[in-house]
């Protein structure tokens, strides 16, 4: 059995140069056909258990995802119907805090792995943002710009900043684009110290909300 999705930016629409071709597969058990560097594979089973966790991933799939093959003709993540309540703002948020705070101090200490730095911080924001969104907003937001469009709540980082740590996240994984000048870093690490005080006021939200 196997079913196939798209999710993320090709499915929202948001698709541009830099992004990824989001694949999502569903089988059981191990299956050749499907190359593990270009899906993200599941079994129907744990997918089952993050939807009944109410998963922030699940909701992702629940909301963005397409079916682009299904072997039986269904489509089992509609069936699934939607997760249940996400009710891990507090501890998910609370744990990219500290994979940020982590980044953060090796690019001040001058990390021989800046690019791989930069993209954990920008992934860290990322995913905050989006799990602030599950937990207070009406309409969740995913993907890369998912920290500029918490309305007030948006990330205090400035364009082009923001736009060095997307960079750094594509070479991060593709090895595509130009490389990050250390000129670059300094002029950006207090804005990254503006960007804790959002992440901690965030935070602070979601553990309002138990």
């Amino acid at each position: 059995m196997m079913h196939i999705y798209a999710f993320g930016s090709i499915c929202r629409g948001d698709i541009s140069f830099e992004s990824d071709i989001d694949l999502l597969a569903l089988v059981n058990g191990r299956d050749l056909r499907i190359d593990p560097d270009k899906f993200s594979i599941y079994s129907y089973e744990r997918i089952s258990e993050l939807w009944r966790a109410g998963n922030a991933f699940a909701w992702h799939l629940a909301l963005e995802s397409k079916l682009i093959y299904s072997e039986d003709g269904r489509d089992f993540i509609h069936d699934l119907g939607m997760p249940s309540k996400y009710i891990n703002a507090a501890d998910d948020c609370r744990r990219f805090r500290e994979i940020f705070e982590a980044a953060l101090s090796s690019v001040k200490k001058g990390t021989p792995s800046l690019v791989f730095e930069l993209s954990t911080i920008f992934l860290s924001i990322r995913n905050i943002a989006t799990c602030f969104s599950l937990s207070k907003l009406p309409n969740p937001t995913f993907g890369r710009d998912s920290a500029r469009k918490l309305g007030s709540r948006s990330i205090p980082l400035t364009d082009a900043t923001y736009s060095i740590l997307m960079r750094a996240r594509i070479l991060s994984i593709r090895a595509m684009g130009d490389d990050i000048s250390k000129e670059n870093i300094s002029k950006i690490i207090d804005e990254l110290e503006n960007c804790r005080l959002w992440i901690n006021e965030l935070c602070k939200e979601v553990e309002a909300n138990g």
